[in-house]
């Protein structure tokens, strides 16, 4: 669903990322796992059309994209939930997930039934403002929202950041369930490793905006992963 070859990307003068190659599959969960400042954000940036890349090449569903941007790549069935939610607080929860709408056909223009199933808690409370949520239900809706256009391709930016232990539970059993449904190819941006590591079906650590490491969680023993991951911390600090 997603290809990703020798890309690199600036920030003015300063270069980010160095030849990252990734690959996404549908029914699976690829996780990209780091310290802070390693990259992970960027990367997920330069997919979704939020920074342009330098370098490199973007397939989606076996499709060059080029230069698109991030409203064309929605169109094409890519999903971003940010890092920090970015939900709107004077919206309520309906309109939030209504914002959803813009890069859909007027006939795709509704909220699917699934996302109350998975995230009741905004059934109850979709006519209250969302800057009146809590952290972990704001970023259900934030999950929710990126959910309305069905994507081929959900990317997911540190989804547990500041959430309390029982929301990031159910986070993690909707990925599963989103995964299970074999029509989506879900990248996990994620610090947190026990979940991370958890969910994942493909691996990819980052280490100074370079892949590390890669492969198969099948074919990687825990123990390494977390080491890598580890010396890429002592060697920033």
């Amino acid at each position: 669903m997603l290809e990703v070859g020798n890309l690199t990307l600036h920030y003015g003068g300063s270069q980010i990322l160095y030849g990252i190659d990734l690959k996404a599959a549908a029914g699976e969960v690829t996780c990209v796992m780091g310290t802070n400042g390693v990259g992970k954000t960027s990367l997920l940036k330069a997919i979704s059309g939020g920074h342009p890349r330098s370098g490199g090449t973007l397939s989606i569903d076996g499709h060059e994209v080029g230069r698109a941007t991030s409203h064309e790549l929605a169109q094409m069935g890519v999903a971003i939930v940010p890092q920090g939610r970015m939900i709107f607080p004077l919206l309520t929860v309906q309109e939030n997930l209504e914002i959803g709408f813009a890069c859909l056909a007027r006939e795709k223009r509704f909220v699917p039934g699934d996302i109350f199933e998975l995230f009741p808690v905004l059934n109850e409370m979709k006519h209250r403002r969302g800057g009146d949520l809590s952290g972990g239900q704001q970023q259900q809706l934030a999950i929710a929202r990126a959910m309305i256009i069905q994507p081929k391709l959900l990317l997911l930016d540190e989804p547990t950041e500041g959430i309390q232990p029982n929301i990031i539970q159910q986070i993690g059993k909707v990925i599963e369930y989103l995964r299970d449904q074999g029509n989506m190819a879900i990248v996990l941006v994620e610090q947190y490793f026990d979940f991370a590591f958890d969910l994942a079906d493909q691996i990819s650590v980052l280490n100074q905006g370079r892949v590390s490491v890669s492969g198969a969680k099948k074919d990687l023993k825990r123990a390494d992963v977390l080491a890598s991951i580890s010396v890429a911390a002592v060697s920033e600090g």
